[in-house]
């Protein structure tokens, strides 16, 4: 049986729906974001990282003009200037040279979306999608004034990024907390996609929940959260980053993406709940990267075909099919069989709402599981670590070093330590471009010393390379056939 496990916290994919899925955003020259057959669719102020979220209430009187007169002036036309170089070959210089040898060429383009100002002191949150790879960024506010903006922090799992103008007494919108969004209700879908006026389009809530698998069919490196609300509103070219609001003009929601077999709107609009975007929104305002918490689990949803197979009870809840070592899962006991039934309040009935739960938290929350085992109902209390393996929130800076090496790390399983006869040791778990790459490692290669001393866990790993009295490094390692060897460079 084919199964669909991944590990919590970063990611699982999910159902596809059967159209093509577009994140919309406006390009010319070229684009860089097409994805195969989807896109991007593109007094003094209370800190915006502390998010009270307004009361709500569903008001189905079919008036929409209050709503949009108060959330218009909140969102704001996004415009990126990308600049992409490329080498041209030349066989005269191939000849002398070698295989892609050849004269460096630039290649302009630019893209546009859109934004929702969410602080009067200039703090805006916008996709991911949209700013990625620019060069310049400029926002214009609903009153054509224009501003350059820097990017405050971006967030590729959940396609959220923050921007920042320096201008204050902005109109901020207010933004309610999604968890009250109901199935049926009206909503706005409020853009600036051409740099003239906001537009508001209106439609109704379709579902909660949905994994598009969209946000991690580019980058295969991310684990994606997706949980988007989906809803039947109009949504085109260049309004990524809008707002998705209820009829009482509160933010719910960023929109995203959409379900077209052409590019254009065709009954499907994707937005990232409000909930998730204030947890995301307030990380990298406070420290410049998400401080994303894991369970350590590998989970799947529950088919018939598991009900048949594992004798399970009902489709309730998500089914436990792995428990990472030295993870907190592990520590609460949590076991392979287990089904989660809750978080806190919460029921969980897919793997979108469970990364949803679980990537509003930070590493050293406890989260409060609902299980049920061998047909008893328990309660289980999980202590949320981080990627390295801790509950320590780390600031962008103190990452710098580190993320230079361009590598993760994860720990070895008992097999995989007999297996290469040692004792102790991390292995490379993802690699990209950085040091350790230029170097020649690859993935699954294993760090057994550092400097002479054991490497005995991730965490002792990352905090001793991003140690600052030390200008050198010699690691011993250990590759996938058992050779050891070494290697030296400088931090």
């Amino acid at each position: 049986m084919k199964k669909n496990i991944k590990s919590i916290g970063l990611g699982i994919l999910g159902g596809i729906v059967p159209l093509g899925v577009f994140l919309m955003v406006e390009t010319s020259e070229y684009s860089n974001q097409s994805i195969n057959s989807k896109q991007y669719i593109d007094q003094p102020s209370a800190s915006v990282s502390q998010v009270n979220f307004a009361p709500s209430e569903i008001n189905e009187k079919l008036d929409f003009t209050k709503a949009s007169q108060e959330s218009v002036h909140s969102v704001v036309h996004v415009k990126t200037k990308v600049v992409q170089s490329y080498v041209q070959t030349d066989p005269f210089l191939e000849f002398f040279y070698g295989p892609g040898a050849g004269r460096e060429r630039k290649q302009y383009g630019s893209g546009s979306g859109s934004g929702v100002i969410v602080s009067e002191d200039g703090y805006i949150v916008t996709n991911n999608h949209v700013i990625q790879n620019a060069s310049e960024i400029q926002v214009t506010l609903n009153d054509n004034t224009t501003f350059d903006a820097t990017v405050v922090g971006a967030d590729p799992s959940t396609d959220i990024a923050v921007l920042k103008i320096e201008k204050t007494g902005l109109p901020a919108i207010s933004i309610a907390n999604s968890d009250d969004v109901k199935v049926g209700q009206w909503v706005l879908a409020v853009g600036n996609p051409f740099n003239l006026n906001s537009t508001v389009t209106a439609g109704i809530v379709s579902a909660k929940a949905r994994n598009i698998n969209i946000i991690g069919s580019k980058n295969k490196e991310i684990m994606p959260i997706e949980s988007f609300i989906q809803t039947d509103a109009a949504v085109n070219p260049g309004n990524s980053g809008g707002a998705l609001i209820n009829t009482q003009g509160q933010l719910i929601g960023i929109n995203t993406a959409i379900a077209s077999q052409t590019g254009s709107y065709a009954g499907y609009s994707f937005a990232v709940p409000s909930r998730l975007v204030a947890k995301i929104m307030s990380d990298l305002i406070d420290y410049g990267m998400v401080q994303r918490g894991f369970l350590g689990v590998q989970i799947q949803e529950i088919t018939q075909e598991l009900i048949n197979e594992k004798e399970l009870e009902n489709s309730s809840g998500i089914y436990v099919a792995g428990v990472n070592e030295d993870s907190g899962a592990e520590k609460a006991k949590i076991k392979v069989g287990d089904v989660i039934l809750k978080v806190g309040s919460k029921s969980i009935n897919s793997v979108a709402e469970l990364q949803e739960e679980i990537g509003r938290r930070r590493p050293g929350d406890e989260v409060a599981l609902t299980i049920r085992r061998d047909g008893e109902i328990i309660n289980k209390k999980v202590e949320l670590k981080n990627i390295e393996g801790n509950t320590e929130l780390t600031s962008k800076e103190e990452l710098e070093k580190y993320s230079a090496l361009g590598a993760t790390f994860e720990e070895l399983t008992r097999e995989e330590k007999k297996e290469l006869n040692i004792e102790n040791g991390v292995k490379i778990s993802s690699i990209s471009t950085g040091k350790l790459r230029s170097l020649g490692l690859s993935k699954g290669i294993v760090i057994t010393k550092v400097n002479n001393e054991e490497v005995t866990s991730v965490e002792q790993l990352t905090s001793y390379l991003k140690r600052k009295d030390q200008n050198g490094v010699l690691l011993e390692i250990v590759t996938k056939s058992g050779r050891k060897d070494y290697i030296g460079f400088g931090l």
